[in-house]
């Protein structure tokens, strides 16, 4: 076998080669046995697809505990130039180190890689158990800003030097911060905020998903997360005007189509049912934003032709984790700032299974790291017993994201037929009566035998 050849990124886009060098993280913990099993089920996926036409060539990198113990670092210097060069990487789960230095190597790899967007399609899988009476009706894919946010690590501990030199600051501003306190700086930019939302946008597109939902907390922190919702709508407007509608412009077209003989009093009375006791200043803007949709979208995008364009809309954060439950068949692609996106992916995962069968993408411009999205269970390292579901469906990502959609629809049908088959690893078994249960590598080979 020959030594395989690097994916190259060139005008925008992947180039990848019938023998791919991919490399990958083990993972500390848990890692050594779901990325064996892992690795099993990925070689089996591309020869059962292609016949032996394309191979993936691995190469292995350290970070974490096997990293430190071989050379004395956590994260070494050439992991990061090997995923930079490379291209596309995996990796199983790693532990964060106790004391300083690196926050979290997780964290590290994203931002030093720029890796922007956190990627978590959300959907169920037949004869998982599940919490909720309808897993089956949600099917979201959420996109997570990864490097900007409380996430960026800008803190100083409580009575520190730096911490009172902030509260100082704080106080000459005009918004006193009690002392001693610890202080952390939440960064969100326009550039940050928009390269993301436009990703997800993007995304929606191509895969033919139909809404887009800015999920924030703008109603009380009003320049950050709120600029994070008016820039999505900016991206919208600016580089998606053709082929996008906001919810609320969706709203008005609607109102002049099912009032057509109305008036801009009549369909901003329908935009906002307490308008007539509005404050005068209130109806004025209304009546101006109206125009202003019609005048400037009303022959584009009127007439229903809004109806089969994508639809971005926004919802506050704490109501979206109750609309994921209530209501989870309303969305498809979901952009969050950094902390949101963290807490309703994991939450959103629990609705299917929990986040041993949650795959996760970290992609930036031109370089991607795929991986497990839990942590390495250290008492069970060793053992053959986790479910590997996260990292292999994080695999099929990363051959979607090569354009080896073929391998990749092997793995999840795999999936799919193993667990529907009741052939399961212990999470699963002891949460179905009718389980077979198998080990991680009996699990793994089962989704091969199921491929076909």
């Amino acid at each position: 076998m020959g030594e395989g050849s690097r994916i190259r990124y060139e005008d925008g886009r992947l180039v990848v080669p019938d023998d791919p060098i991919v490399p990958f993280i083990e993972g500390d913990g848990t890692g050594p046995d779901i990325w064996a099993a892992s690795q099993r089920v990925f070689d089996a996926a591309v020869h059962k697809a292609y016949g032996g036409a394309r191979r993936i060539v691995w190469k292995e990198i350290l970070a974490g505990e096997k990293a430190y113990n071989r050379t004395g670092s956590w994260l070494p210097e050439e992991t990061v130039e090997a995923i930079a060069s490379h291209r596309v990487a995996i990796k199983g789960p790693l532990t964060t180190p106790v004391g300083g230095g690196i926050r979290s190597l997780n964290v590290t790899l994203r931002q030093r890689l720029d890796l922007y967007q956190c990627v978590r399609p959300v959907r169920y899988f037949r004869g998982t158990p599940s919490p909720v009476c309808h897993p089956e009706k949600l099917d979201i894919v959420i996109f997570r800003e990864n490097t900007e946010d409380v996430y960026a690590g800008i803190e100083w501990p409580c009575g520190s030097e730096e911490s009172e030199r902030v509260i100082a600051l704080s106080a000459e501003l005009g918004r006193p911060i009690r002392s001693p306190s610890g202080i952390g700086i939440k960064p969100m930019s326009p550039f940050g905020s928009k390269r993301l939302i436009k990703a997800g946008i993007e995304y929606a597109l191509r895969y033919g998903r139909k809404t887009v939902t800015l999920v924030h907390k703008g109603n009380i922190m009003k320049f950050t997360e709120g600029a994070f919702r008016d820039w999505g709508y900016e991206v919208m407007r600016e580089s998606f005007r053709d082929r996008a509608v906001s919810e609320r412009e969706s709203w008005i077209l609607g109102n002049r189509e099912a009032k057509p003989d109305g008036t801009i009093e009549d369909w901003a009375r329908m935009l906002e049912p307490g308008y007539d006791a509005a404050p005068a200043s209130f109806q004025q803007a209304v009546r101006d934003e109206i125009t202003a949709v019609l005048d400037s979208i009303g022959d584009s995008h009127g007439d229903g032709k809004w109806k089969s364009m994508l639809l971005v809309n926004d919802r506050i954060a704490d109501s979206m984790f109750q609309q994921v439950l209530m209501r989870p068949e309303s969305y498809d692609v979901v952009c969050c700032p950094n902390l949101i996106g963290d807490f309703l992916s994991d939450a959103a995962a629990a609705q299917v299974g929990g986040i041993g069968i949650a795959p996760g993408a970290n992609i930036g411009d031109g370089v991607a790291l795929f991986e497990a999205t839990h942590g390495t269970a250290p008492k069970y390292a060793g053992l053959d017993k986790v479910n590997p579901s996260s990292l292999i469906l994080s695999g099929a990502m990363m051959l979607r994201h090569m354009g080896w959609d073929e391998a990749a629809e092997r793995i999840e049908t795999g999936v799919e037929r193993t667990i529907e088959q009741g052939r399961v690893t212990y999470d699963f078994a002891r949460l179905r009566e009718d389980a077979t249960l198998l080990k991680c590598s009996e699990y793994g080979a089962a989704i091969i035998e199921n491929m076909d």
